[in-house]
């Protein structure tokens, strides 16, 4: 098993191909949770992740209840990355069973989305600051998850 990434309902395209991008260079899967803020078709991401969208393994699923079965029934772990959470991605253990959650970049998750997470984290960050992009916030967690879980093994 290797770290997963997952995202709730994107709003943006670009951001979206970003990280489709991403998971293609680190060879990890990309669960899109619908629906998206903007049409999502094999077109519109195509030209969002350029000619990485050919190598990267996509995975969607219609509503986050489907996804969430899904990774239950994979027995993966859920670790929703929030402005919200108490403790640091860096003060968290992680295991190569875990899935990244990001939410909306207009609106996070629901509350009932990350009461359904195993853990809720944060990156630091400046007090009187909002929030990060999220493909930046997702290259750090990842790459903080993959670090841990030995997941740069198999990459050059």
């Amino acid at each position: 098993m290797n770290v997963q990434l997952a995202l709730y309902q994107p709003d943006i395209p670009q951001n979206t191909g970003t990280l489709l991008r991403l998971g293609a260079c680190l060879n990890m899967p990309v669960h899109i949770i619908h629906p998206t803020g903007f049409l999502f078709s094999e077109k519109s991401f195509r030209r969002a992740a350029m000619d990485y969208a050919d190598h990267v393994h996509m995975q969607e699923h219609d509503s986050f209840c489907v996804f969430d079965e899904w990774r239950q029934a994979d027995n993966r772990r859920l670790v929703l990355l929030t402005t919200r959470a108490e403790k640091s991605l860096y003060d968290f253990s992680f295991t190569p069973n875990d899935i990244l959650l990001f939410g909306r970049e207009s609106a996070g998750v629901p509350q009932n989305v990350a009461e359904q997470c195993d853990a809720r984290l944060r990156i630091p960050m400046a007090l009187d600051m909002r929030s990060m992009n999220v493909a930046i916030a997702a290259a750090l967690a990842i790459g903080e998850a993959k670090r841990q879980t030995d997941g740069f093994r198999n990459l050059r």
